[in-house]
């Protein structure tokens, strides 16, 4: 949830058509059914409000209302500033568009749309100058770096053999203890010491936090520290210029973001972009009130602009002109920048058929694309709320992952109090919202759903559709948690409690995830909220690589363990319920066994314990001889030793893995 933005002021064609999208009087109560198109001469609509290059000519077109008093196109020629080089009054075409061709060679200059309410680069831009106020005219093919032709992920994996890094450009790189050159920037990402940090994690998908042109920093004023996580949208279609290392020339955010993703397609990690369609920086400044106002958001039965989002505004995706904004953006990341998966920001307030078209959508043309996203939102929406993509409709979006915030919280917390603990805590009750999670939030029969903290049934279809974590980029950090929340907590206390609770996300059935930074102790000065805080706060010291060598050397070998054994992730529901067996146990320990050779793995009757008691705990086993691979700390898939029998001690706020 974004609550950061409570604070903010204010490749090719589709595959198959999309319906017009006129629709001259909207009806914003949502909850009622949609006022007649007044207009359906289209049977296949594109934003195409950008500028259509060539040497001879450039053409302009812009989606506005038929009844706009004057669209006009100005041309200038610099990105702020100046007065416009030429004026043009473009011409309604009957199809919802206003076009404009101006001959001559327009390559390096800038554009903007204006339909009566103010300048604007329009809806779908993609090139923009500083700060995203004009378009900018250039040459998308001149922006390609070597080998980009050649430059996809087309394997489609199981979605549960992905473990996500989720990143800020800034925080990853921008302290002089990264050792990285290009430091909060798009370039950080191709240096081999970033790129070798990543392959010695393990982690094969970098979600990187939004990186489209956002509002709130200032890129004429970079050499003055500035911060935000980037939820709140200007130019949905453009990266970000405050990450490139020139903002004012719009080819070079675009080249050096391509730059970044061939990079680490190189190394094998796929590049997740965050995703943020449910609100705008704000409503009146926004490009779509600019150009076709009042038809891409929702409003209340009362006639008042909905607050779903929790951010001043909420679109609406179940109306046209949004749902095929949002189709056709997330297909130009695609194709443009070969991205490889969307996390999409409060999921919860878009309808459900239009998350299942988007899916569809790439089901056609880039299956591995994953899609996941927070079941929620930050208020109520102007819309139903069984046609909304939350989590516990989620089976109703099969080709759909969510996030699972009940083995987070049961972990951790709850989200609304950061000094309450729970399991990780040592607090008993906590045990079976976690086994939910272990299952990858499918049914189970040894899961009692009437015990489990958010859910009282299983929303997943099958496990990868659980995103399984303990930590993101909302919230503490895992680190500051554990000290909010065990009072008197030493620093041995604090990393064990940290392993053993990504012990139970990395294990369990669901696609992992973690946030950046936690594989060196990672913390934020124990700020809840750091959407804007400086880089004193936010930033990772890279120095606890050296002072904590052994967190990083359990979260590799914890991501390696699961890589190597497909009992892990074994992607199928099904599968799950067969294999996967709870043990019999007491207050703040969850123990589980993965039968015989599950998922084809080479071990055999895998078990899992997590003990967060303050001591030492005797767990019943299926008799027979085992090998340990994980205890106090240490894992090792050579062997740490063995036991025999049908019993074993599992240390205080630790966890043991060991397999027959």
């Amino acid at each position: 949830m974004k609550i950061a933005n409570l604070l903010l002021a204010g490749f090719l064609s589709l595959a198959t058509a999309q319906q017009a999208v006129a629709q001259e009087a909207v009806t914003h109560a949502a909850h009622k059914p949609k006022a007649p198109m007044a207009e359906r001469q289209v049977s296949q609509f594109r934003f195409a409000d950008e500028a259509n290059y060539s040497p001879r000519q450039t053409t302009f077109r812009l989606f506005a209302p038929k009844d706009a008093k004057a669209v006009t196109l100005r041309i200038y020629a610099d990105g702020q500033g100046g007065t416009p080089l030429k004026t043009v009054k473009m011409a309604y075409d009957g199809l919802l568009n206003y076009t404009a061709t101006v001959d001559g060679d327009l390559k390096g200059k800038f554009y903007t749309f204006d339909a009566g309410h103010g300048e604007c680069a329009g809806v779908f831009a993609k090139a923009v100058g500083v700060n995203g106020q004009r378009g900018a005219i250039i040459d998308l093919e001149a922006t390609n770096p070597d080998g980009w032709d050649a430059d996809r992920i087309t394997e489609k994996v199981k979605m549960t053999d992905l473990v996500i890094y989720e990143m800020h450009h800034r925080d990853f790189s921008i302290d002089p203890s990264s050792g990285l050159e290009h430091k909060g920037k798009f370039l950080a990402l191709t240096e081999q010491k970033a790129i070798d940090h990543l392959k010695k994690l393990g982690v094969n998908a970098v979600h990187i936090l939004p990186s489209f042109d956002y509002a709130s920093v200032d890129e004429t004023r970079l050499d003055t520290p500035q911060y935000n996580w980037g939820y709140d949208p200007l130019n949905y279609n453009v990266p970000e210029g405050s990450y490139s290392t020139n903002p004012y020339d719009p080819a070079v955010r675009i080249k050096e973001f391509k730059q970044m993703v061939r990079a680490l397609h190189k190394a094998g990690i796929r590049v997740i972009l965050d995703v943020v369609y449910n609100h705008t920086f704000n409503l009146e400044g926004s490009n779509f009130q600019r150009t076709y106002p009042d038809v891409f958001y929702r409003k209340t039965a009362d006639g008042q602009w909905s607050n779903g989002s929790g951010c001043g505004n909420e679109t609406a995706s179940e109306l046209d002109p949004m749902r095929n904004f949002m189709l056709q953006s997330m297909r130009y990341w695609v194709d443009e920048y070969h991205i490889d998966g969307f996390r999409v920001d409060l999921m919860g307030v878009h309808d459900i058929e239009t998350m299942n078209k988007i899916r569809r959508m790439f089901d056609r043309t880039f299956p591995a694309t994953f899609i996941y996203g927070e079941g929620w939102s930050a208020g109520t929406c102007a819309y139903p709320i069984d046609k909304l993509a939350m989590k516990a409709n989620m089976r109703k979006t099969p080709g759909i992952a969510a996030f699972g915030d009940e083995m987070r919280d049961a972990l951790r917390g709850p989200f609304n109090d950061n000094r309450k603990g729970a399991f990780i805590a040592g607090m008993a009750g906590n045990e079976e919202s976690i086994k939910f999670g272990i299952a990858g939030a499918v049914s189970h029969p040894q899961v009692d759903m009437s015990k489990v903290n958010y859910s009282k049934e299983a929303w997943a279809l099958q496990p990868w559709q659980a995103i399984s974590y303990v930590s993101c980029h909302d919230d503490m950090c895992l680190v500051d948690r554990l000290r909010a929340s065990v009072p008197g907590i030493t620093q041995d206390e604090l990393i064990r409690l940290d392993l053993l609770a990504q012990t139970a996300v990395f294990t369990a059935q669901g696609v992992p995830f973690m946030q950046a930074g936690e594989e060196m102790l990672r913390d934020k000065k124990g700020v809840h909220n750091s959407y804007n805080s400086p880089d004193s706060v936010n930033r990772i010291d890279w120095t606890n690589l050296t002072k904590y060598p052994q967190v990083f050397s359990y979260y590799s070998s914890l991501i390696s363990l699961r890589k190597n054994h497909p009992a892990f992730r074994l992607g199928d529901a099904d599968l799950v319920r067969k294999h996967l067996e709870f043990l019999p146990v007491q207050d703040c320990l969850v123990a589980f066994r993965l039968k015989g050779n599950a998922g084809g793995d080479s071990w055999k009757n895998i078990i899992v314990i997590l003990n967060s008691a303050k001591h030492a705990r005797s767990v019943d086993i299926p008799h027979g001889n085992y090998t340990v691979v994980c205890r106090e700390g240490v894992i090792n898939e050579a062997g740490l030793g063995t036991v025999s029998g049908s019993q074993v001690s599992v240390l205080a706020r630790s966890a043991m893995i060991l397999h027959d």
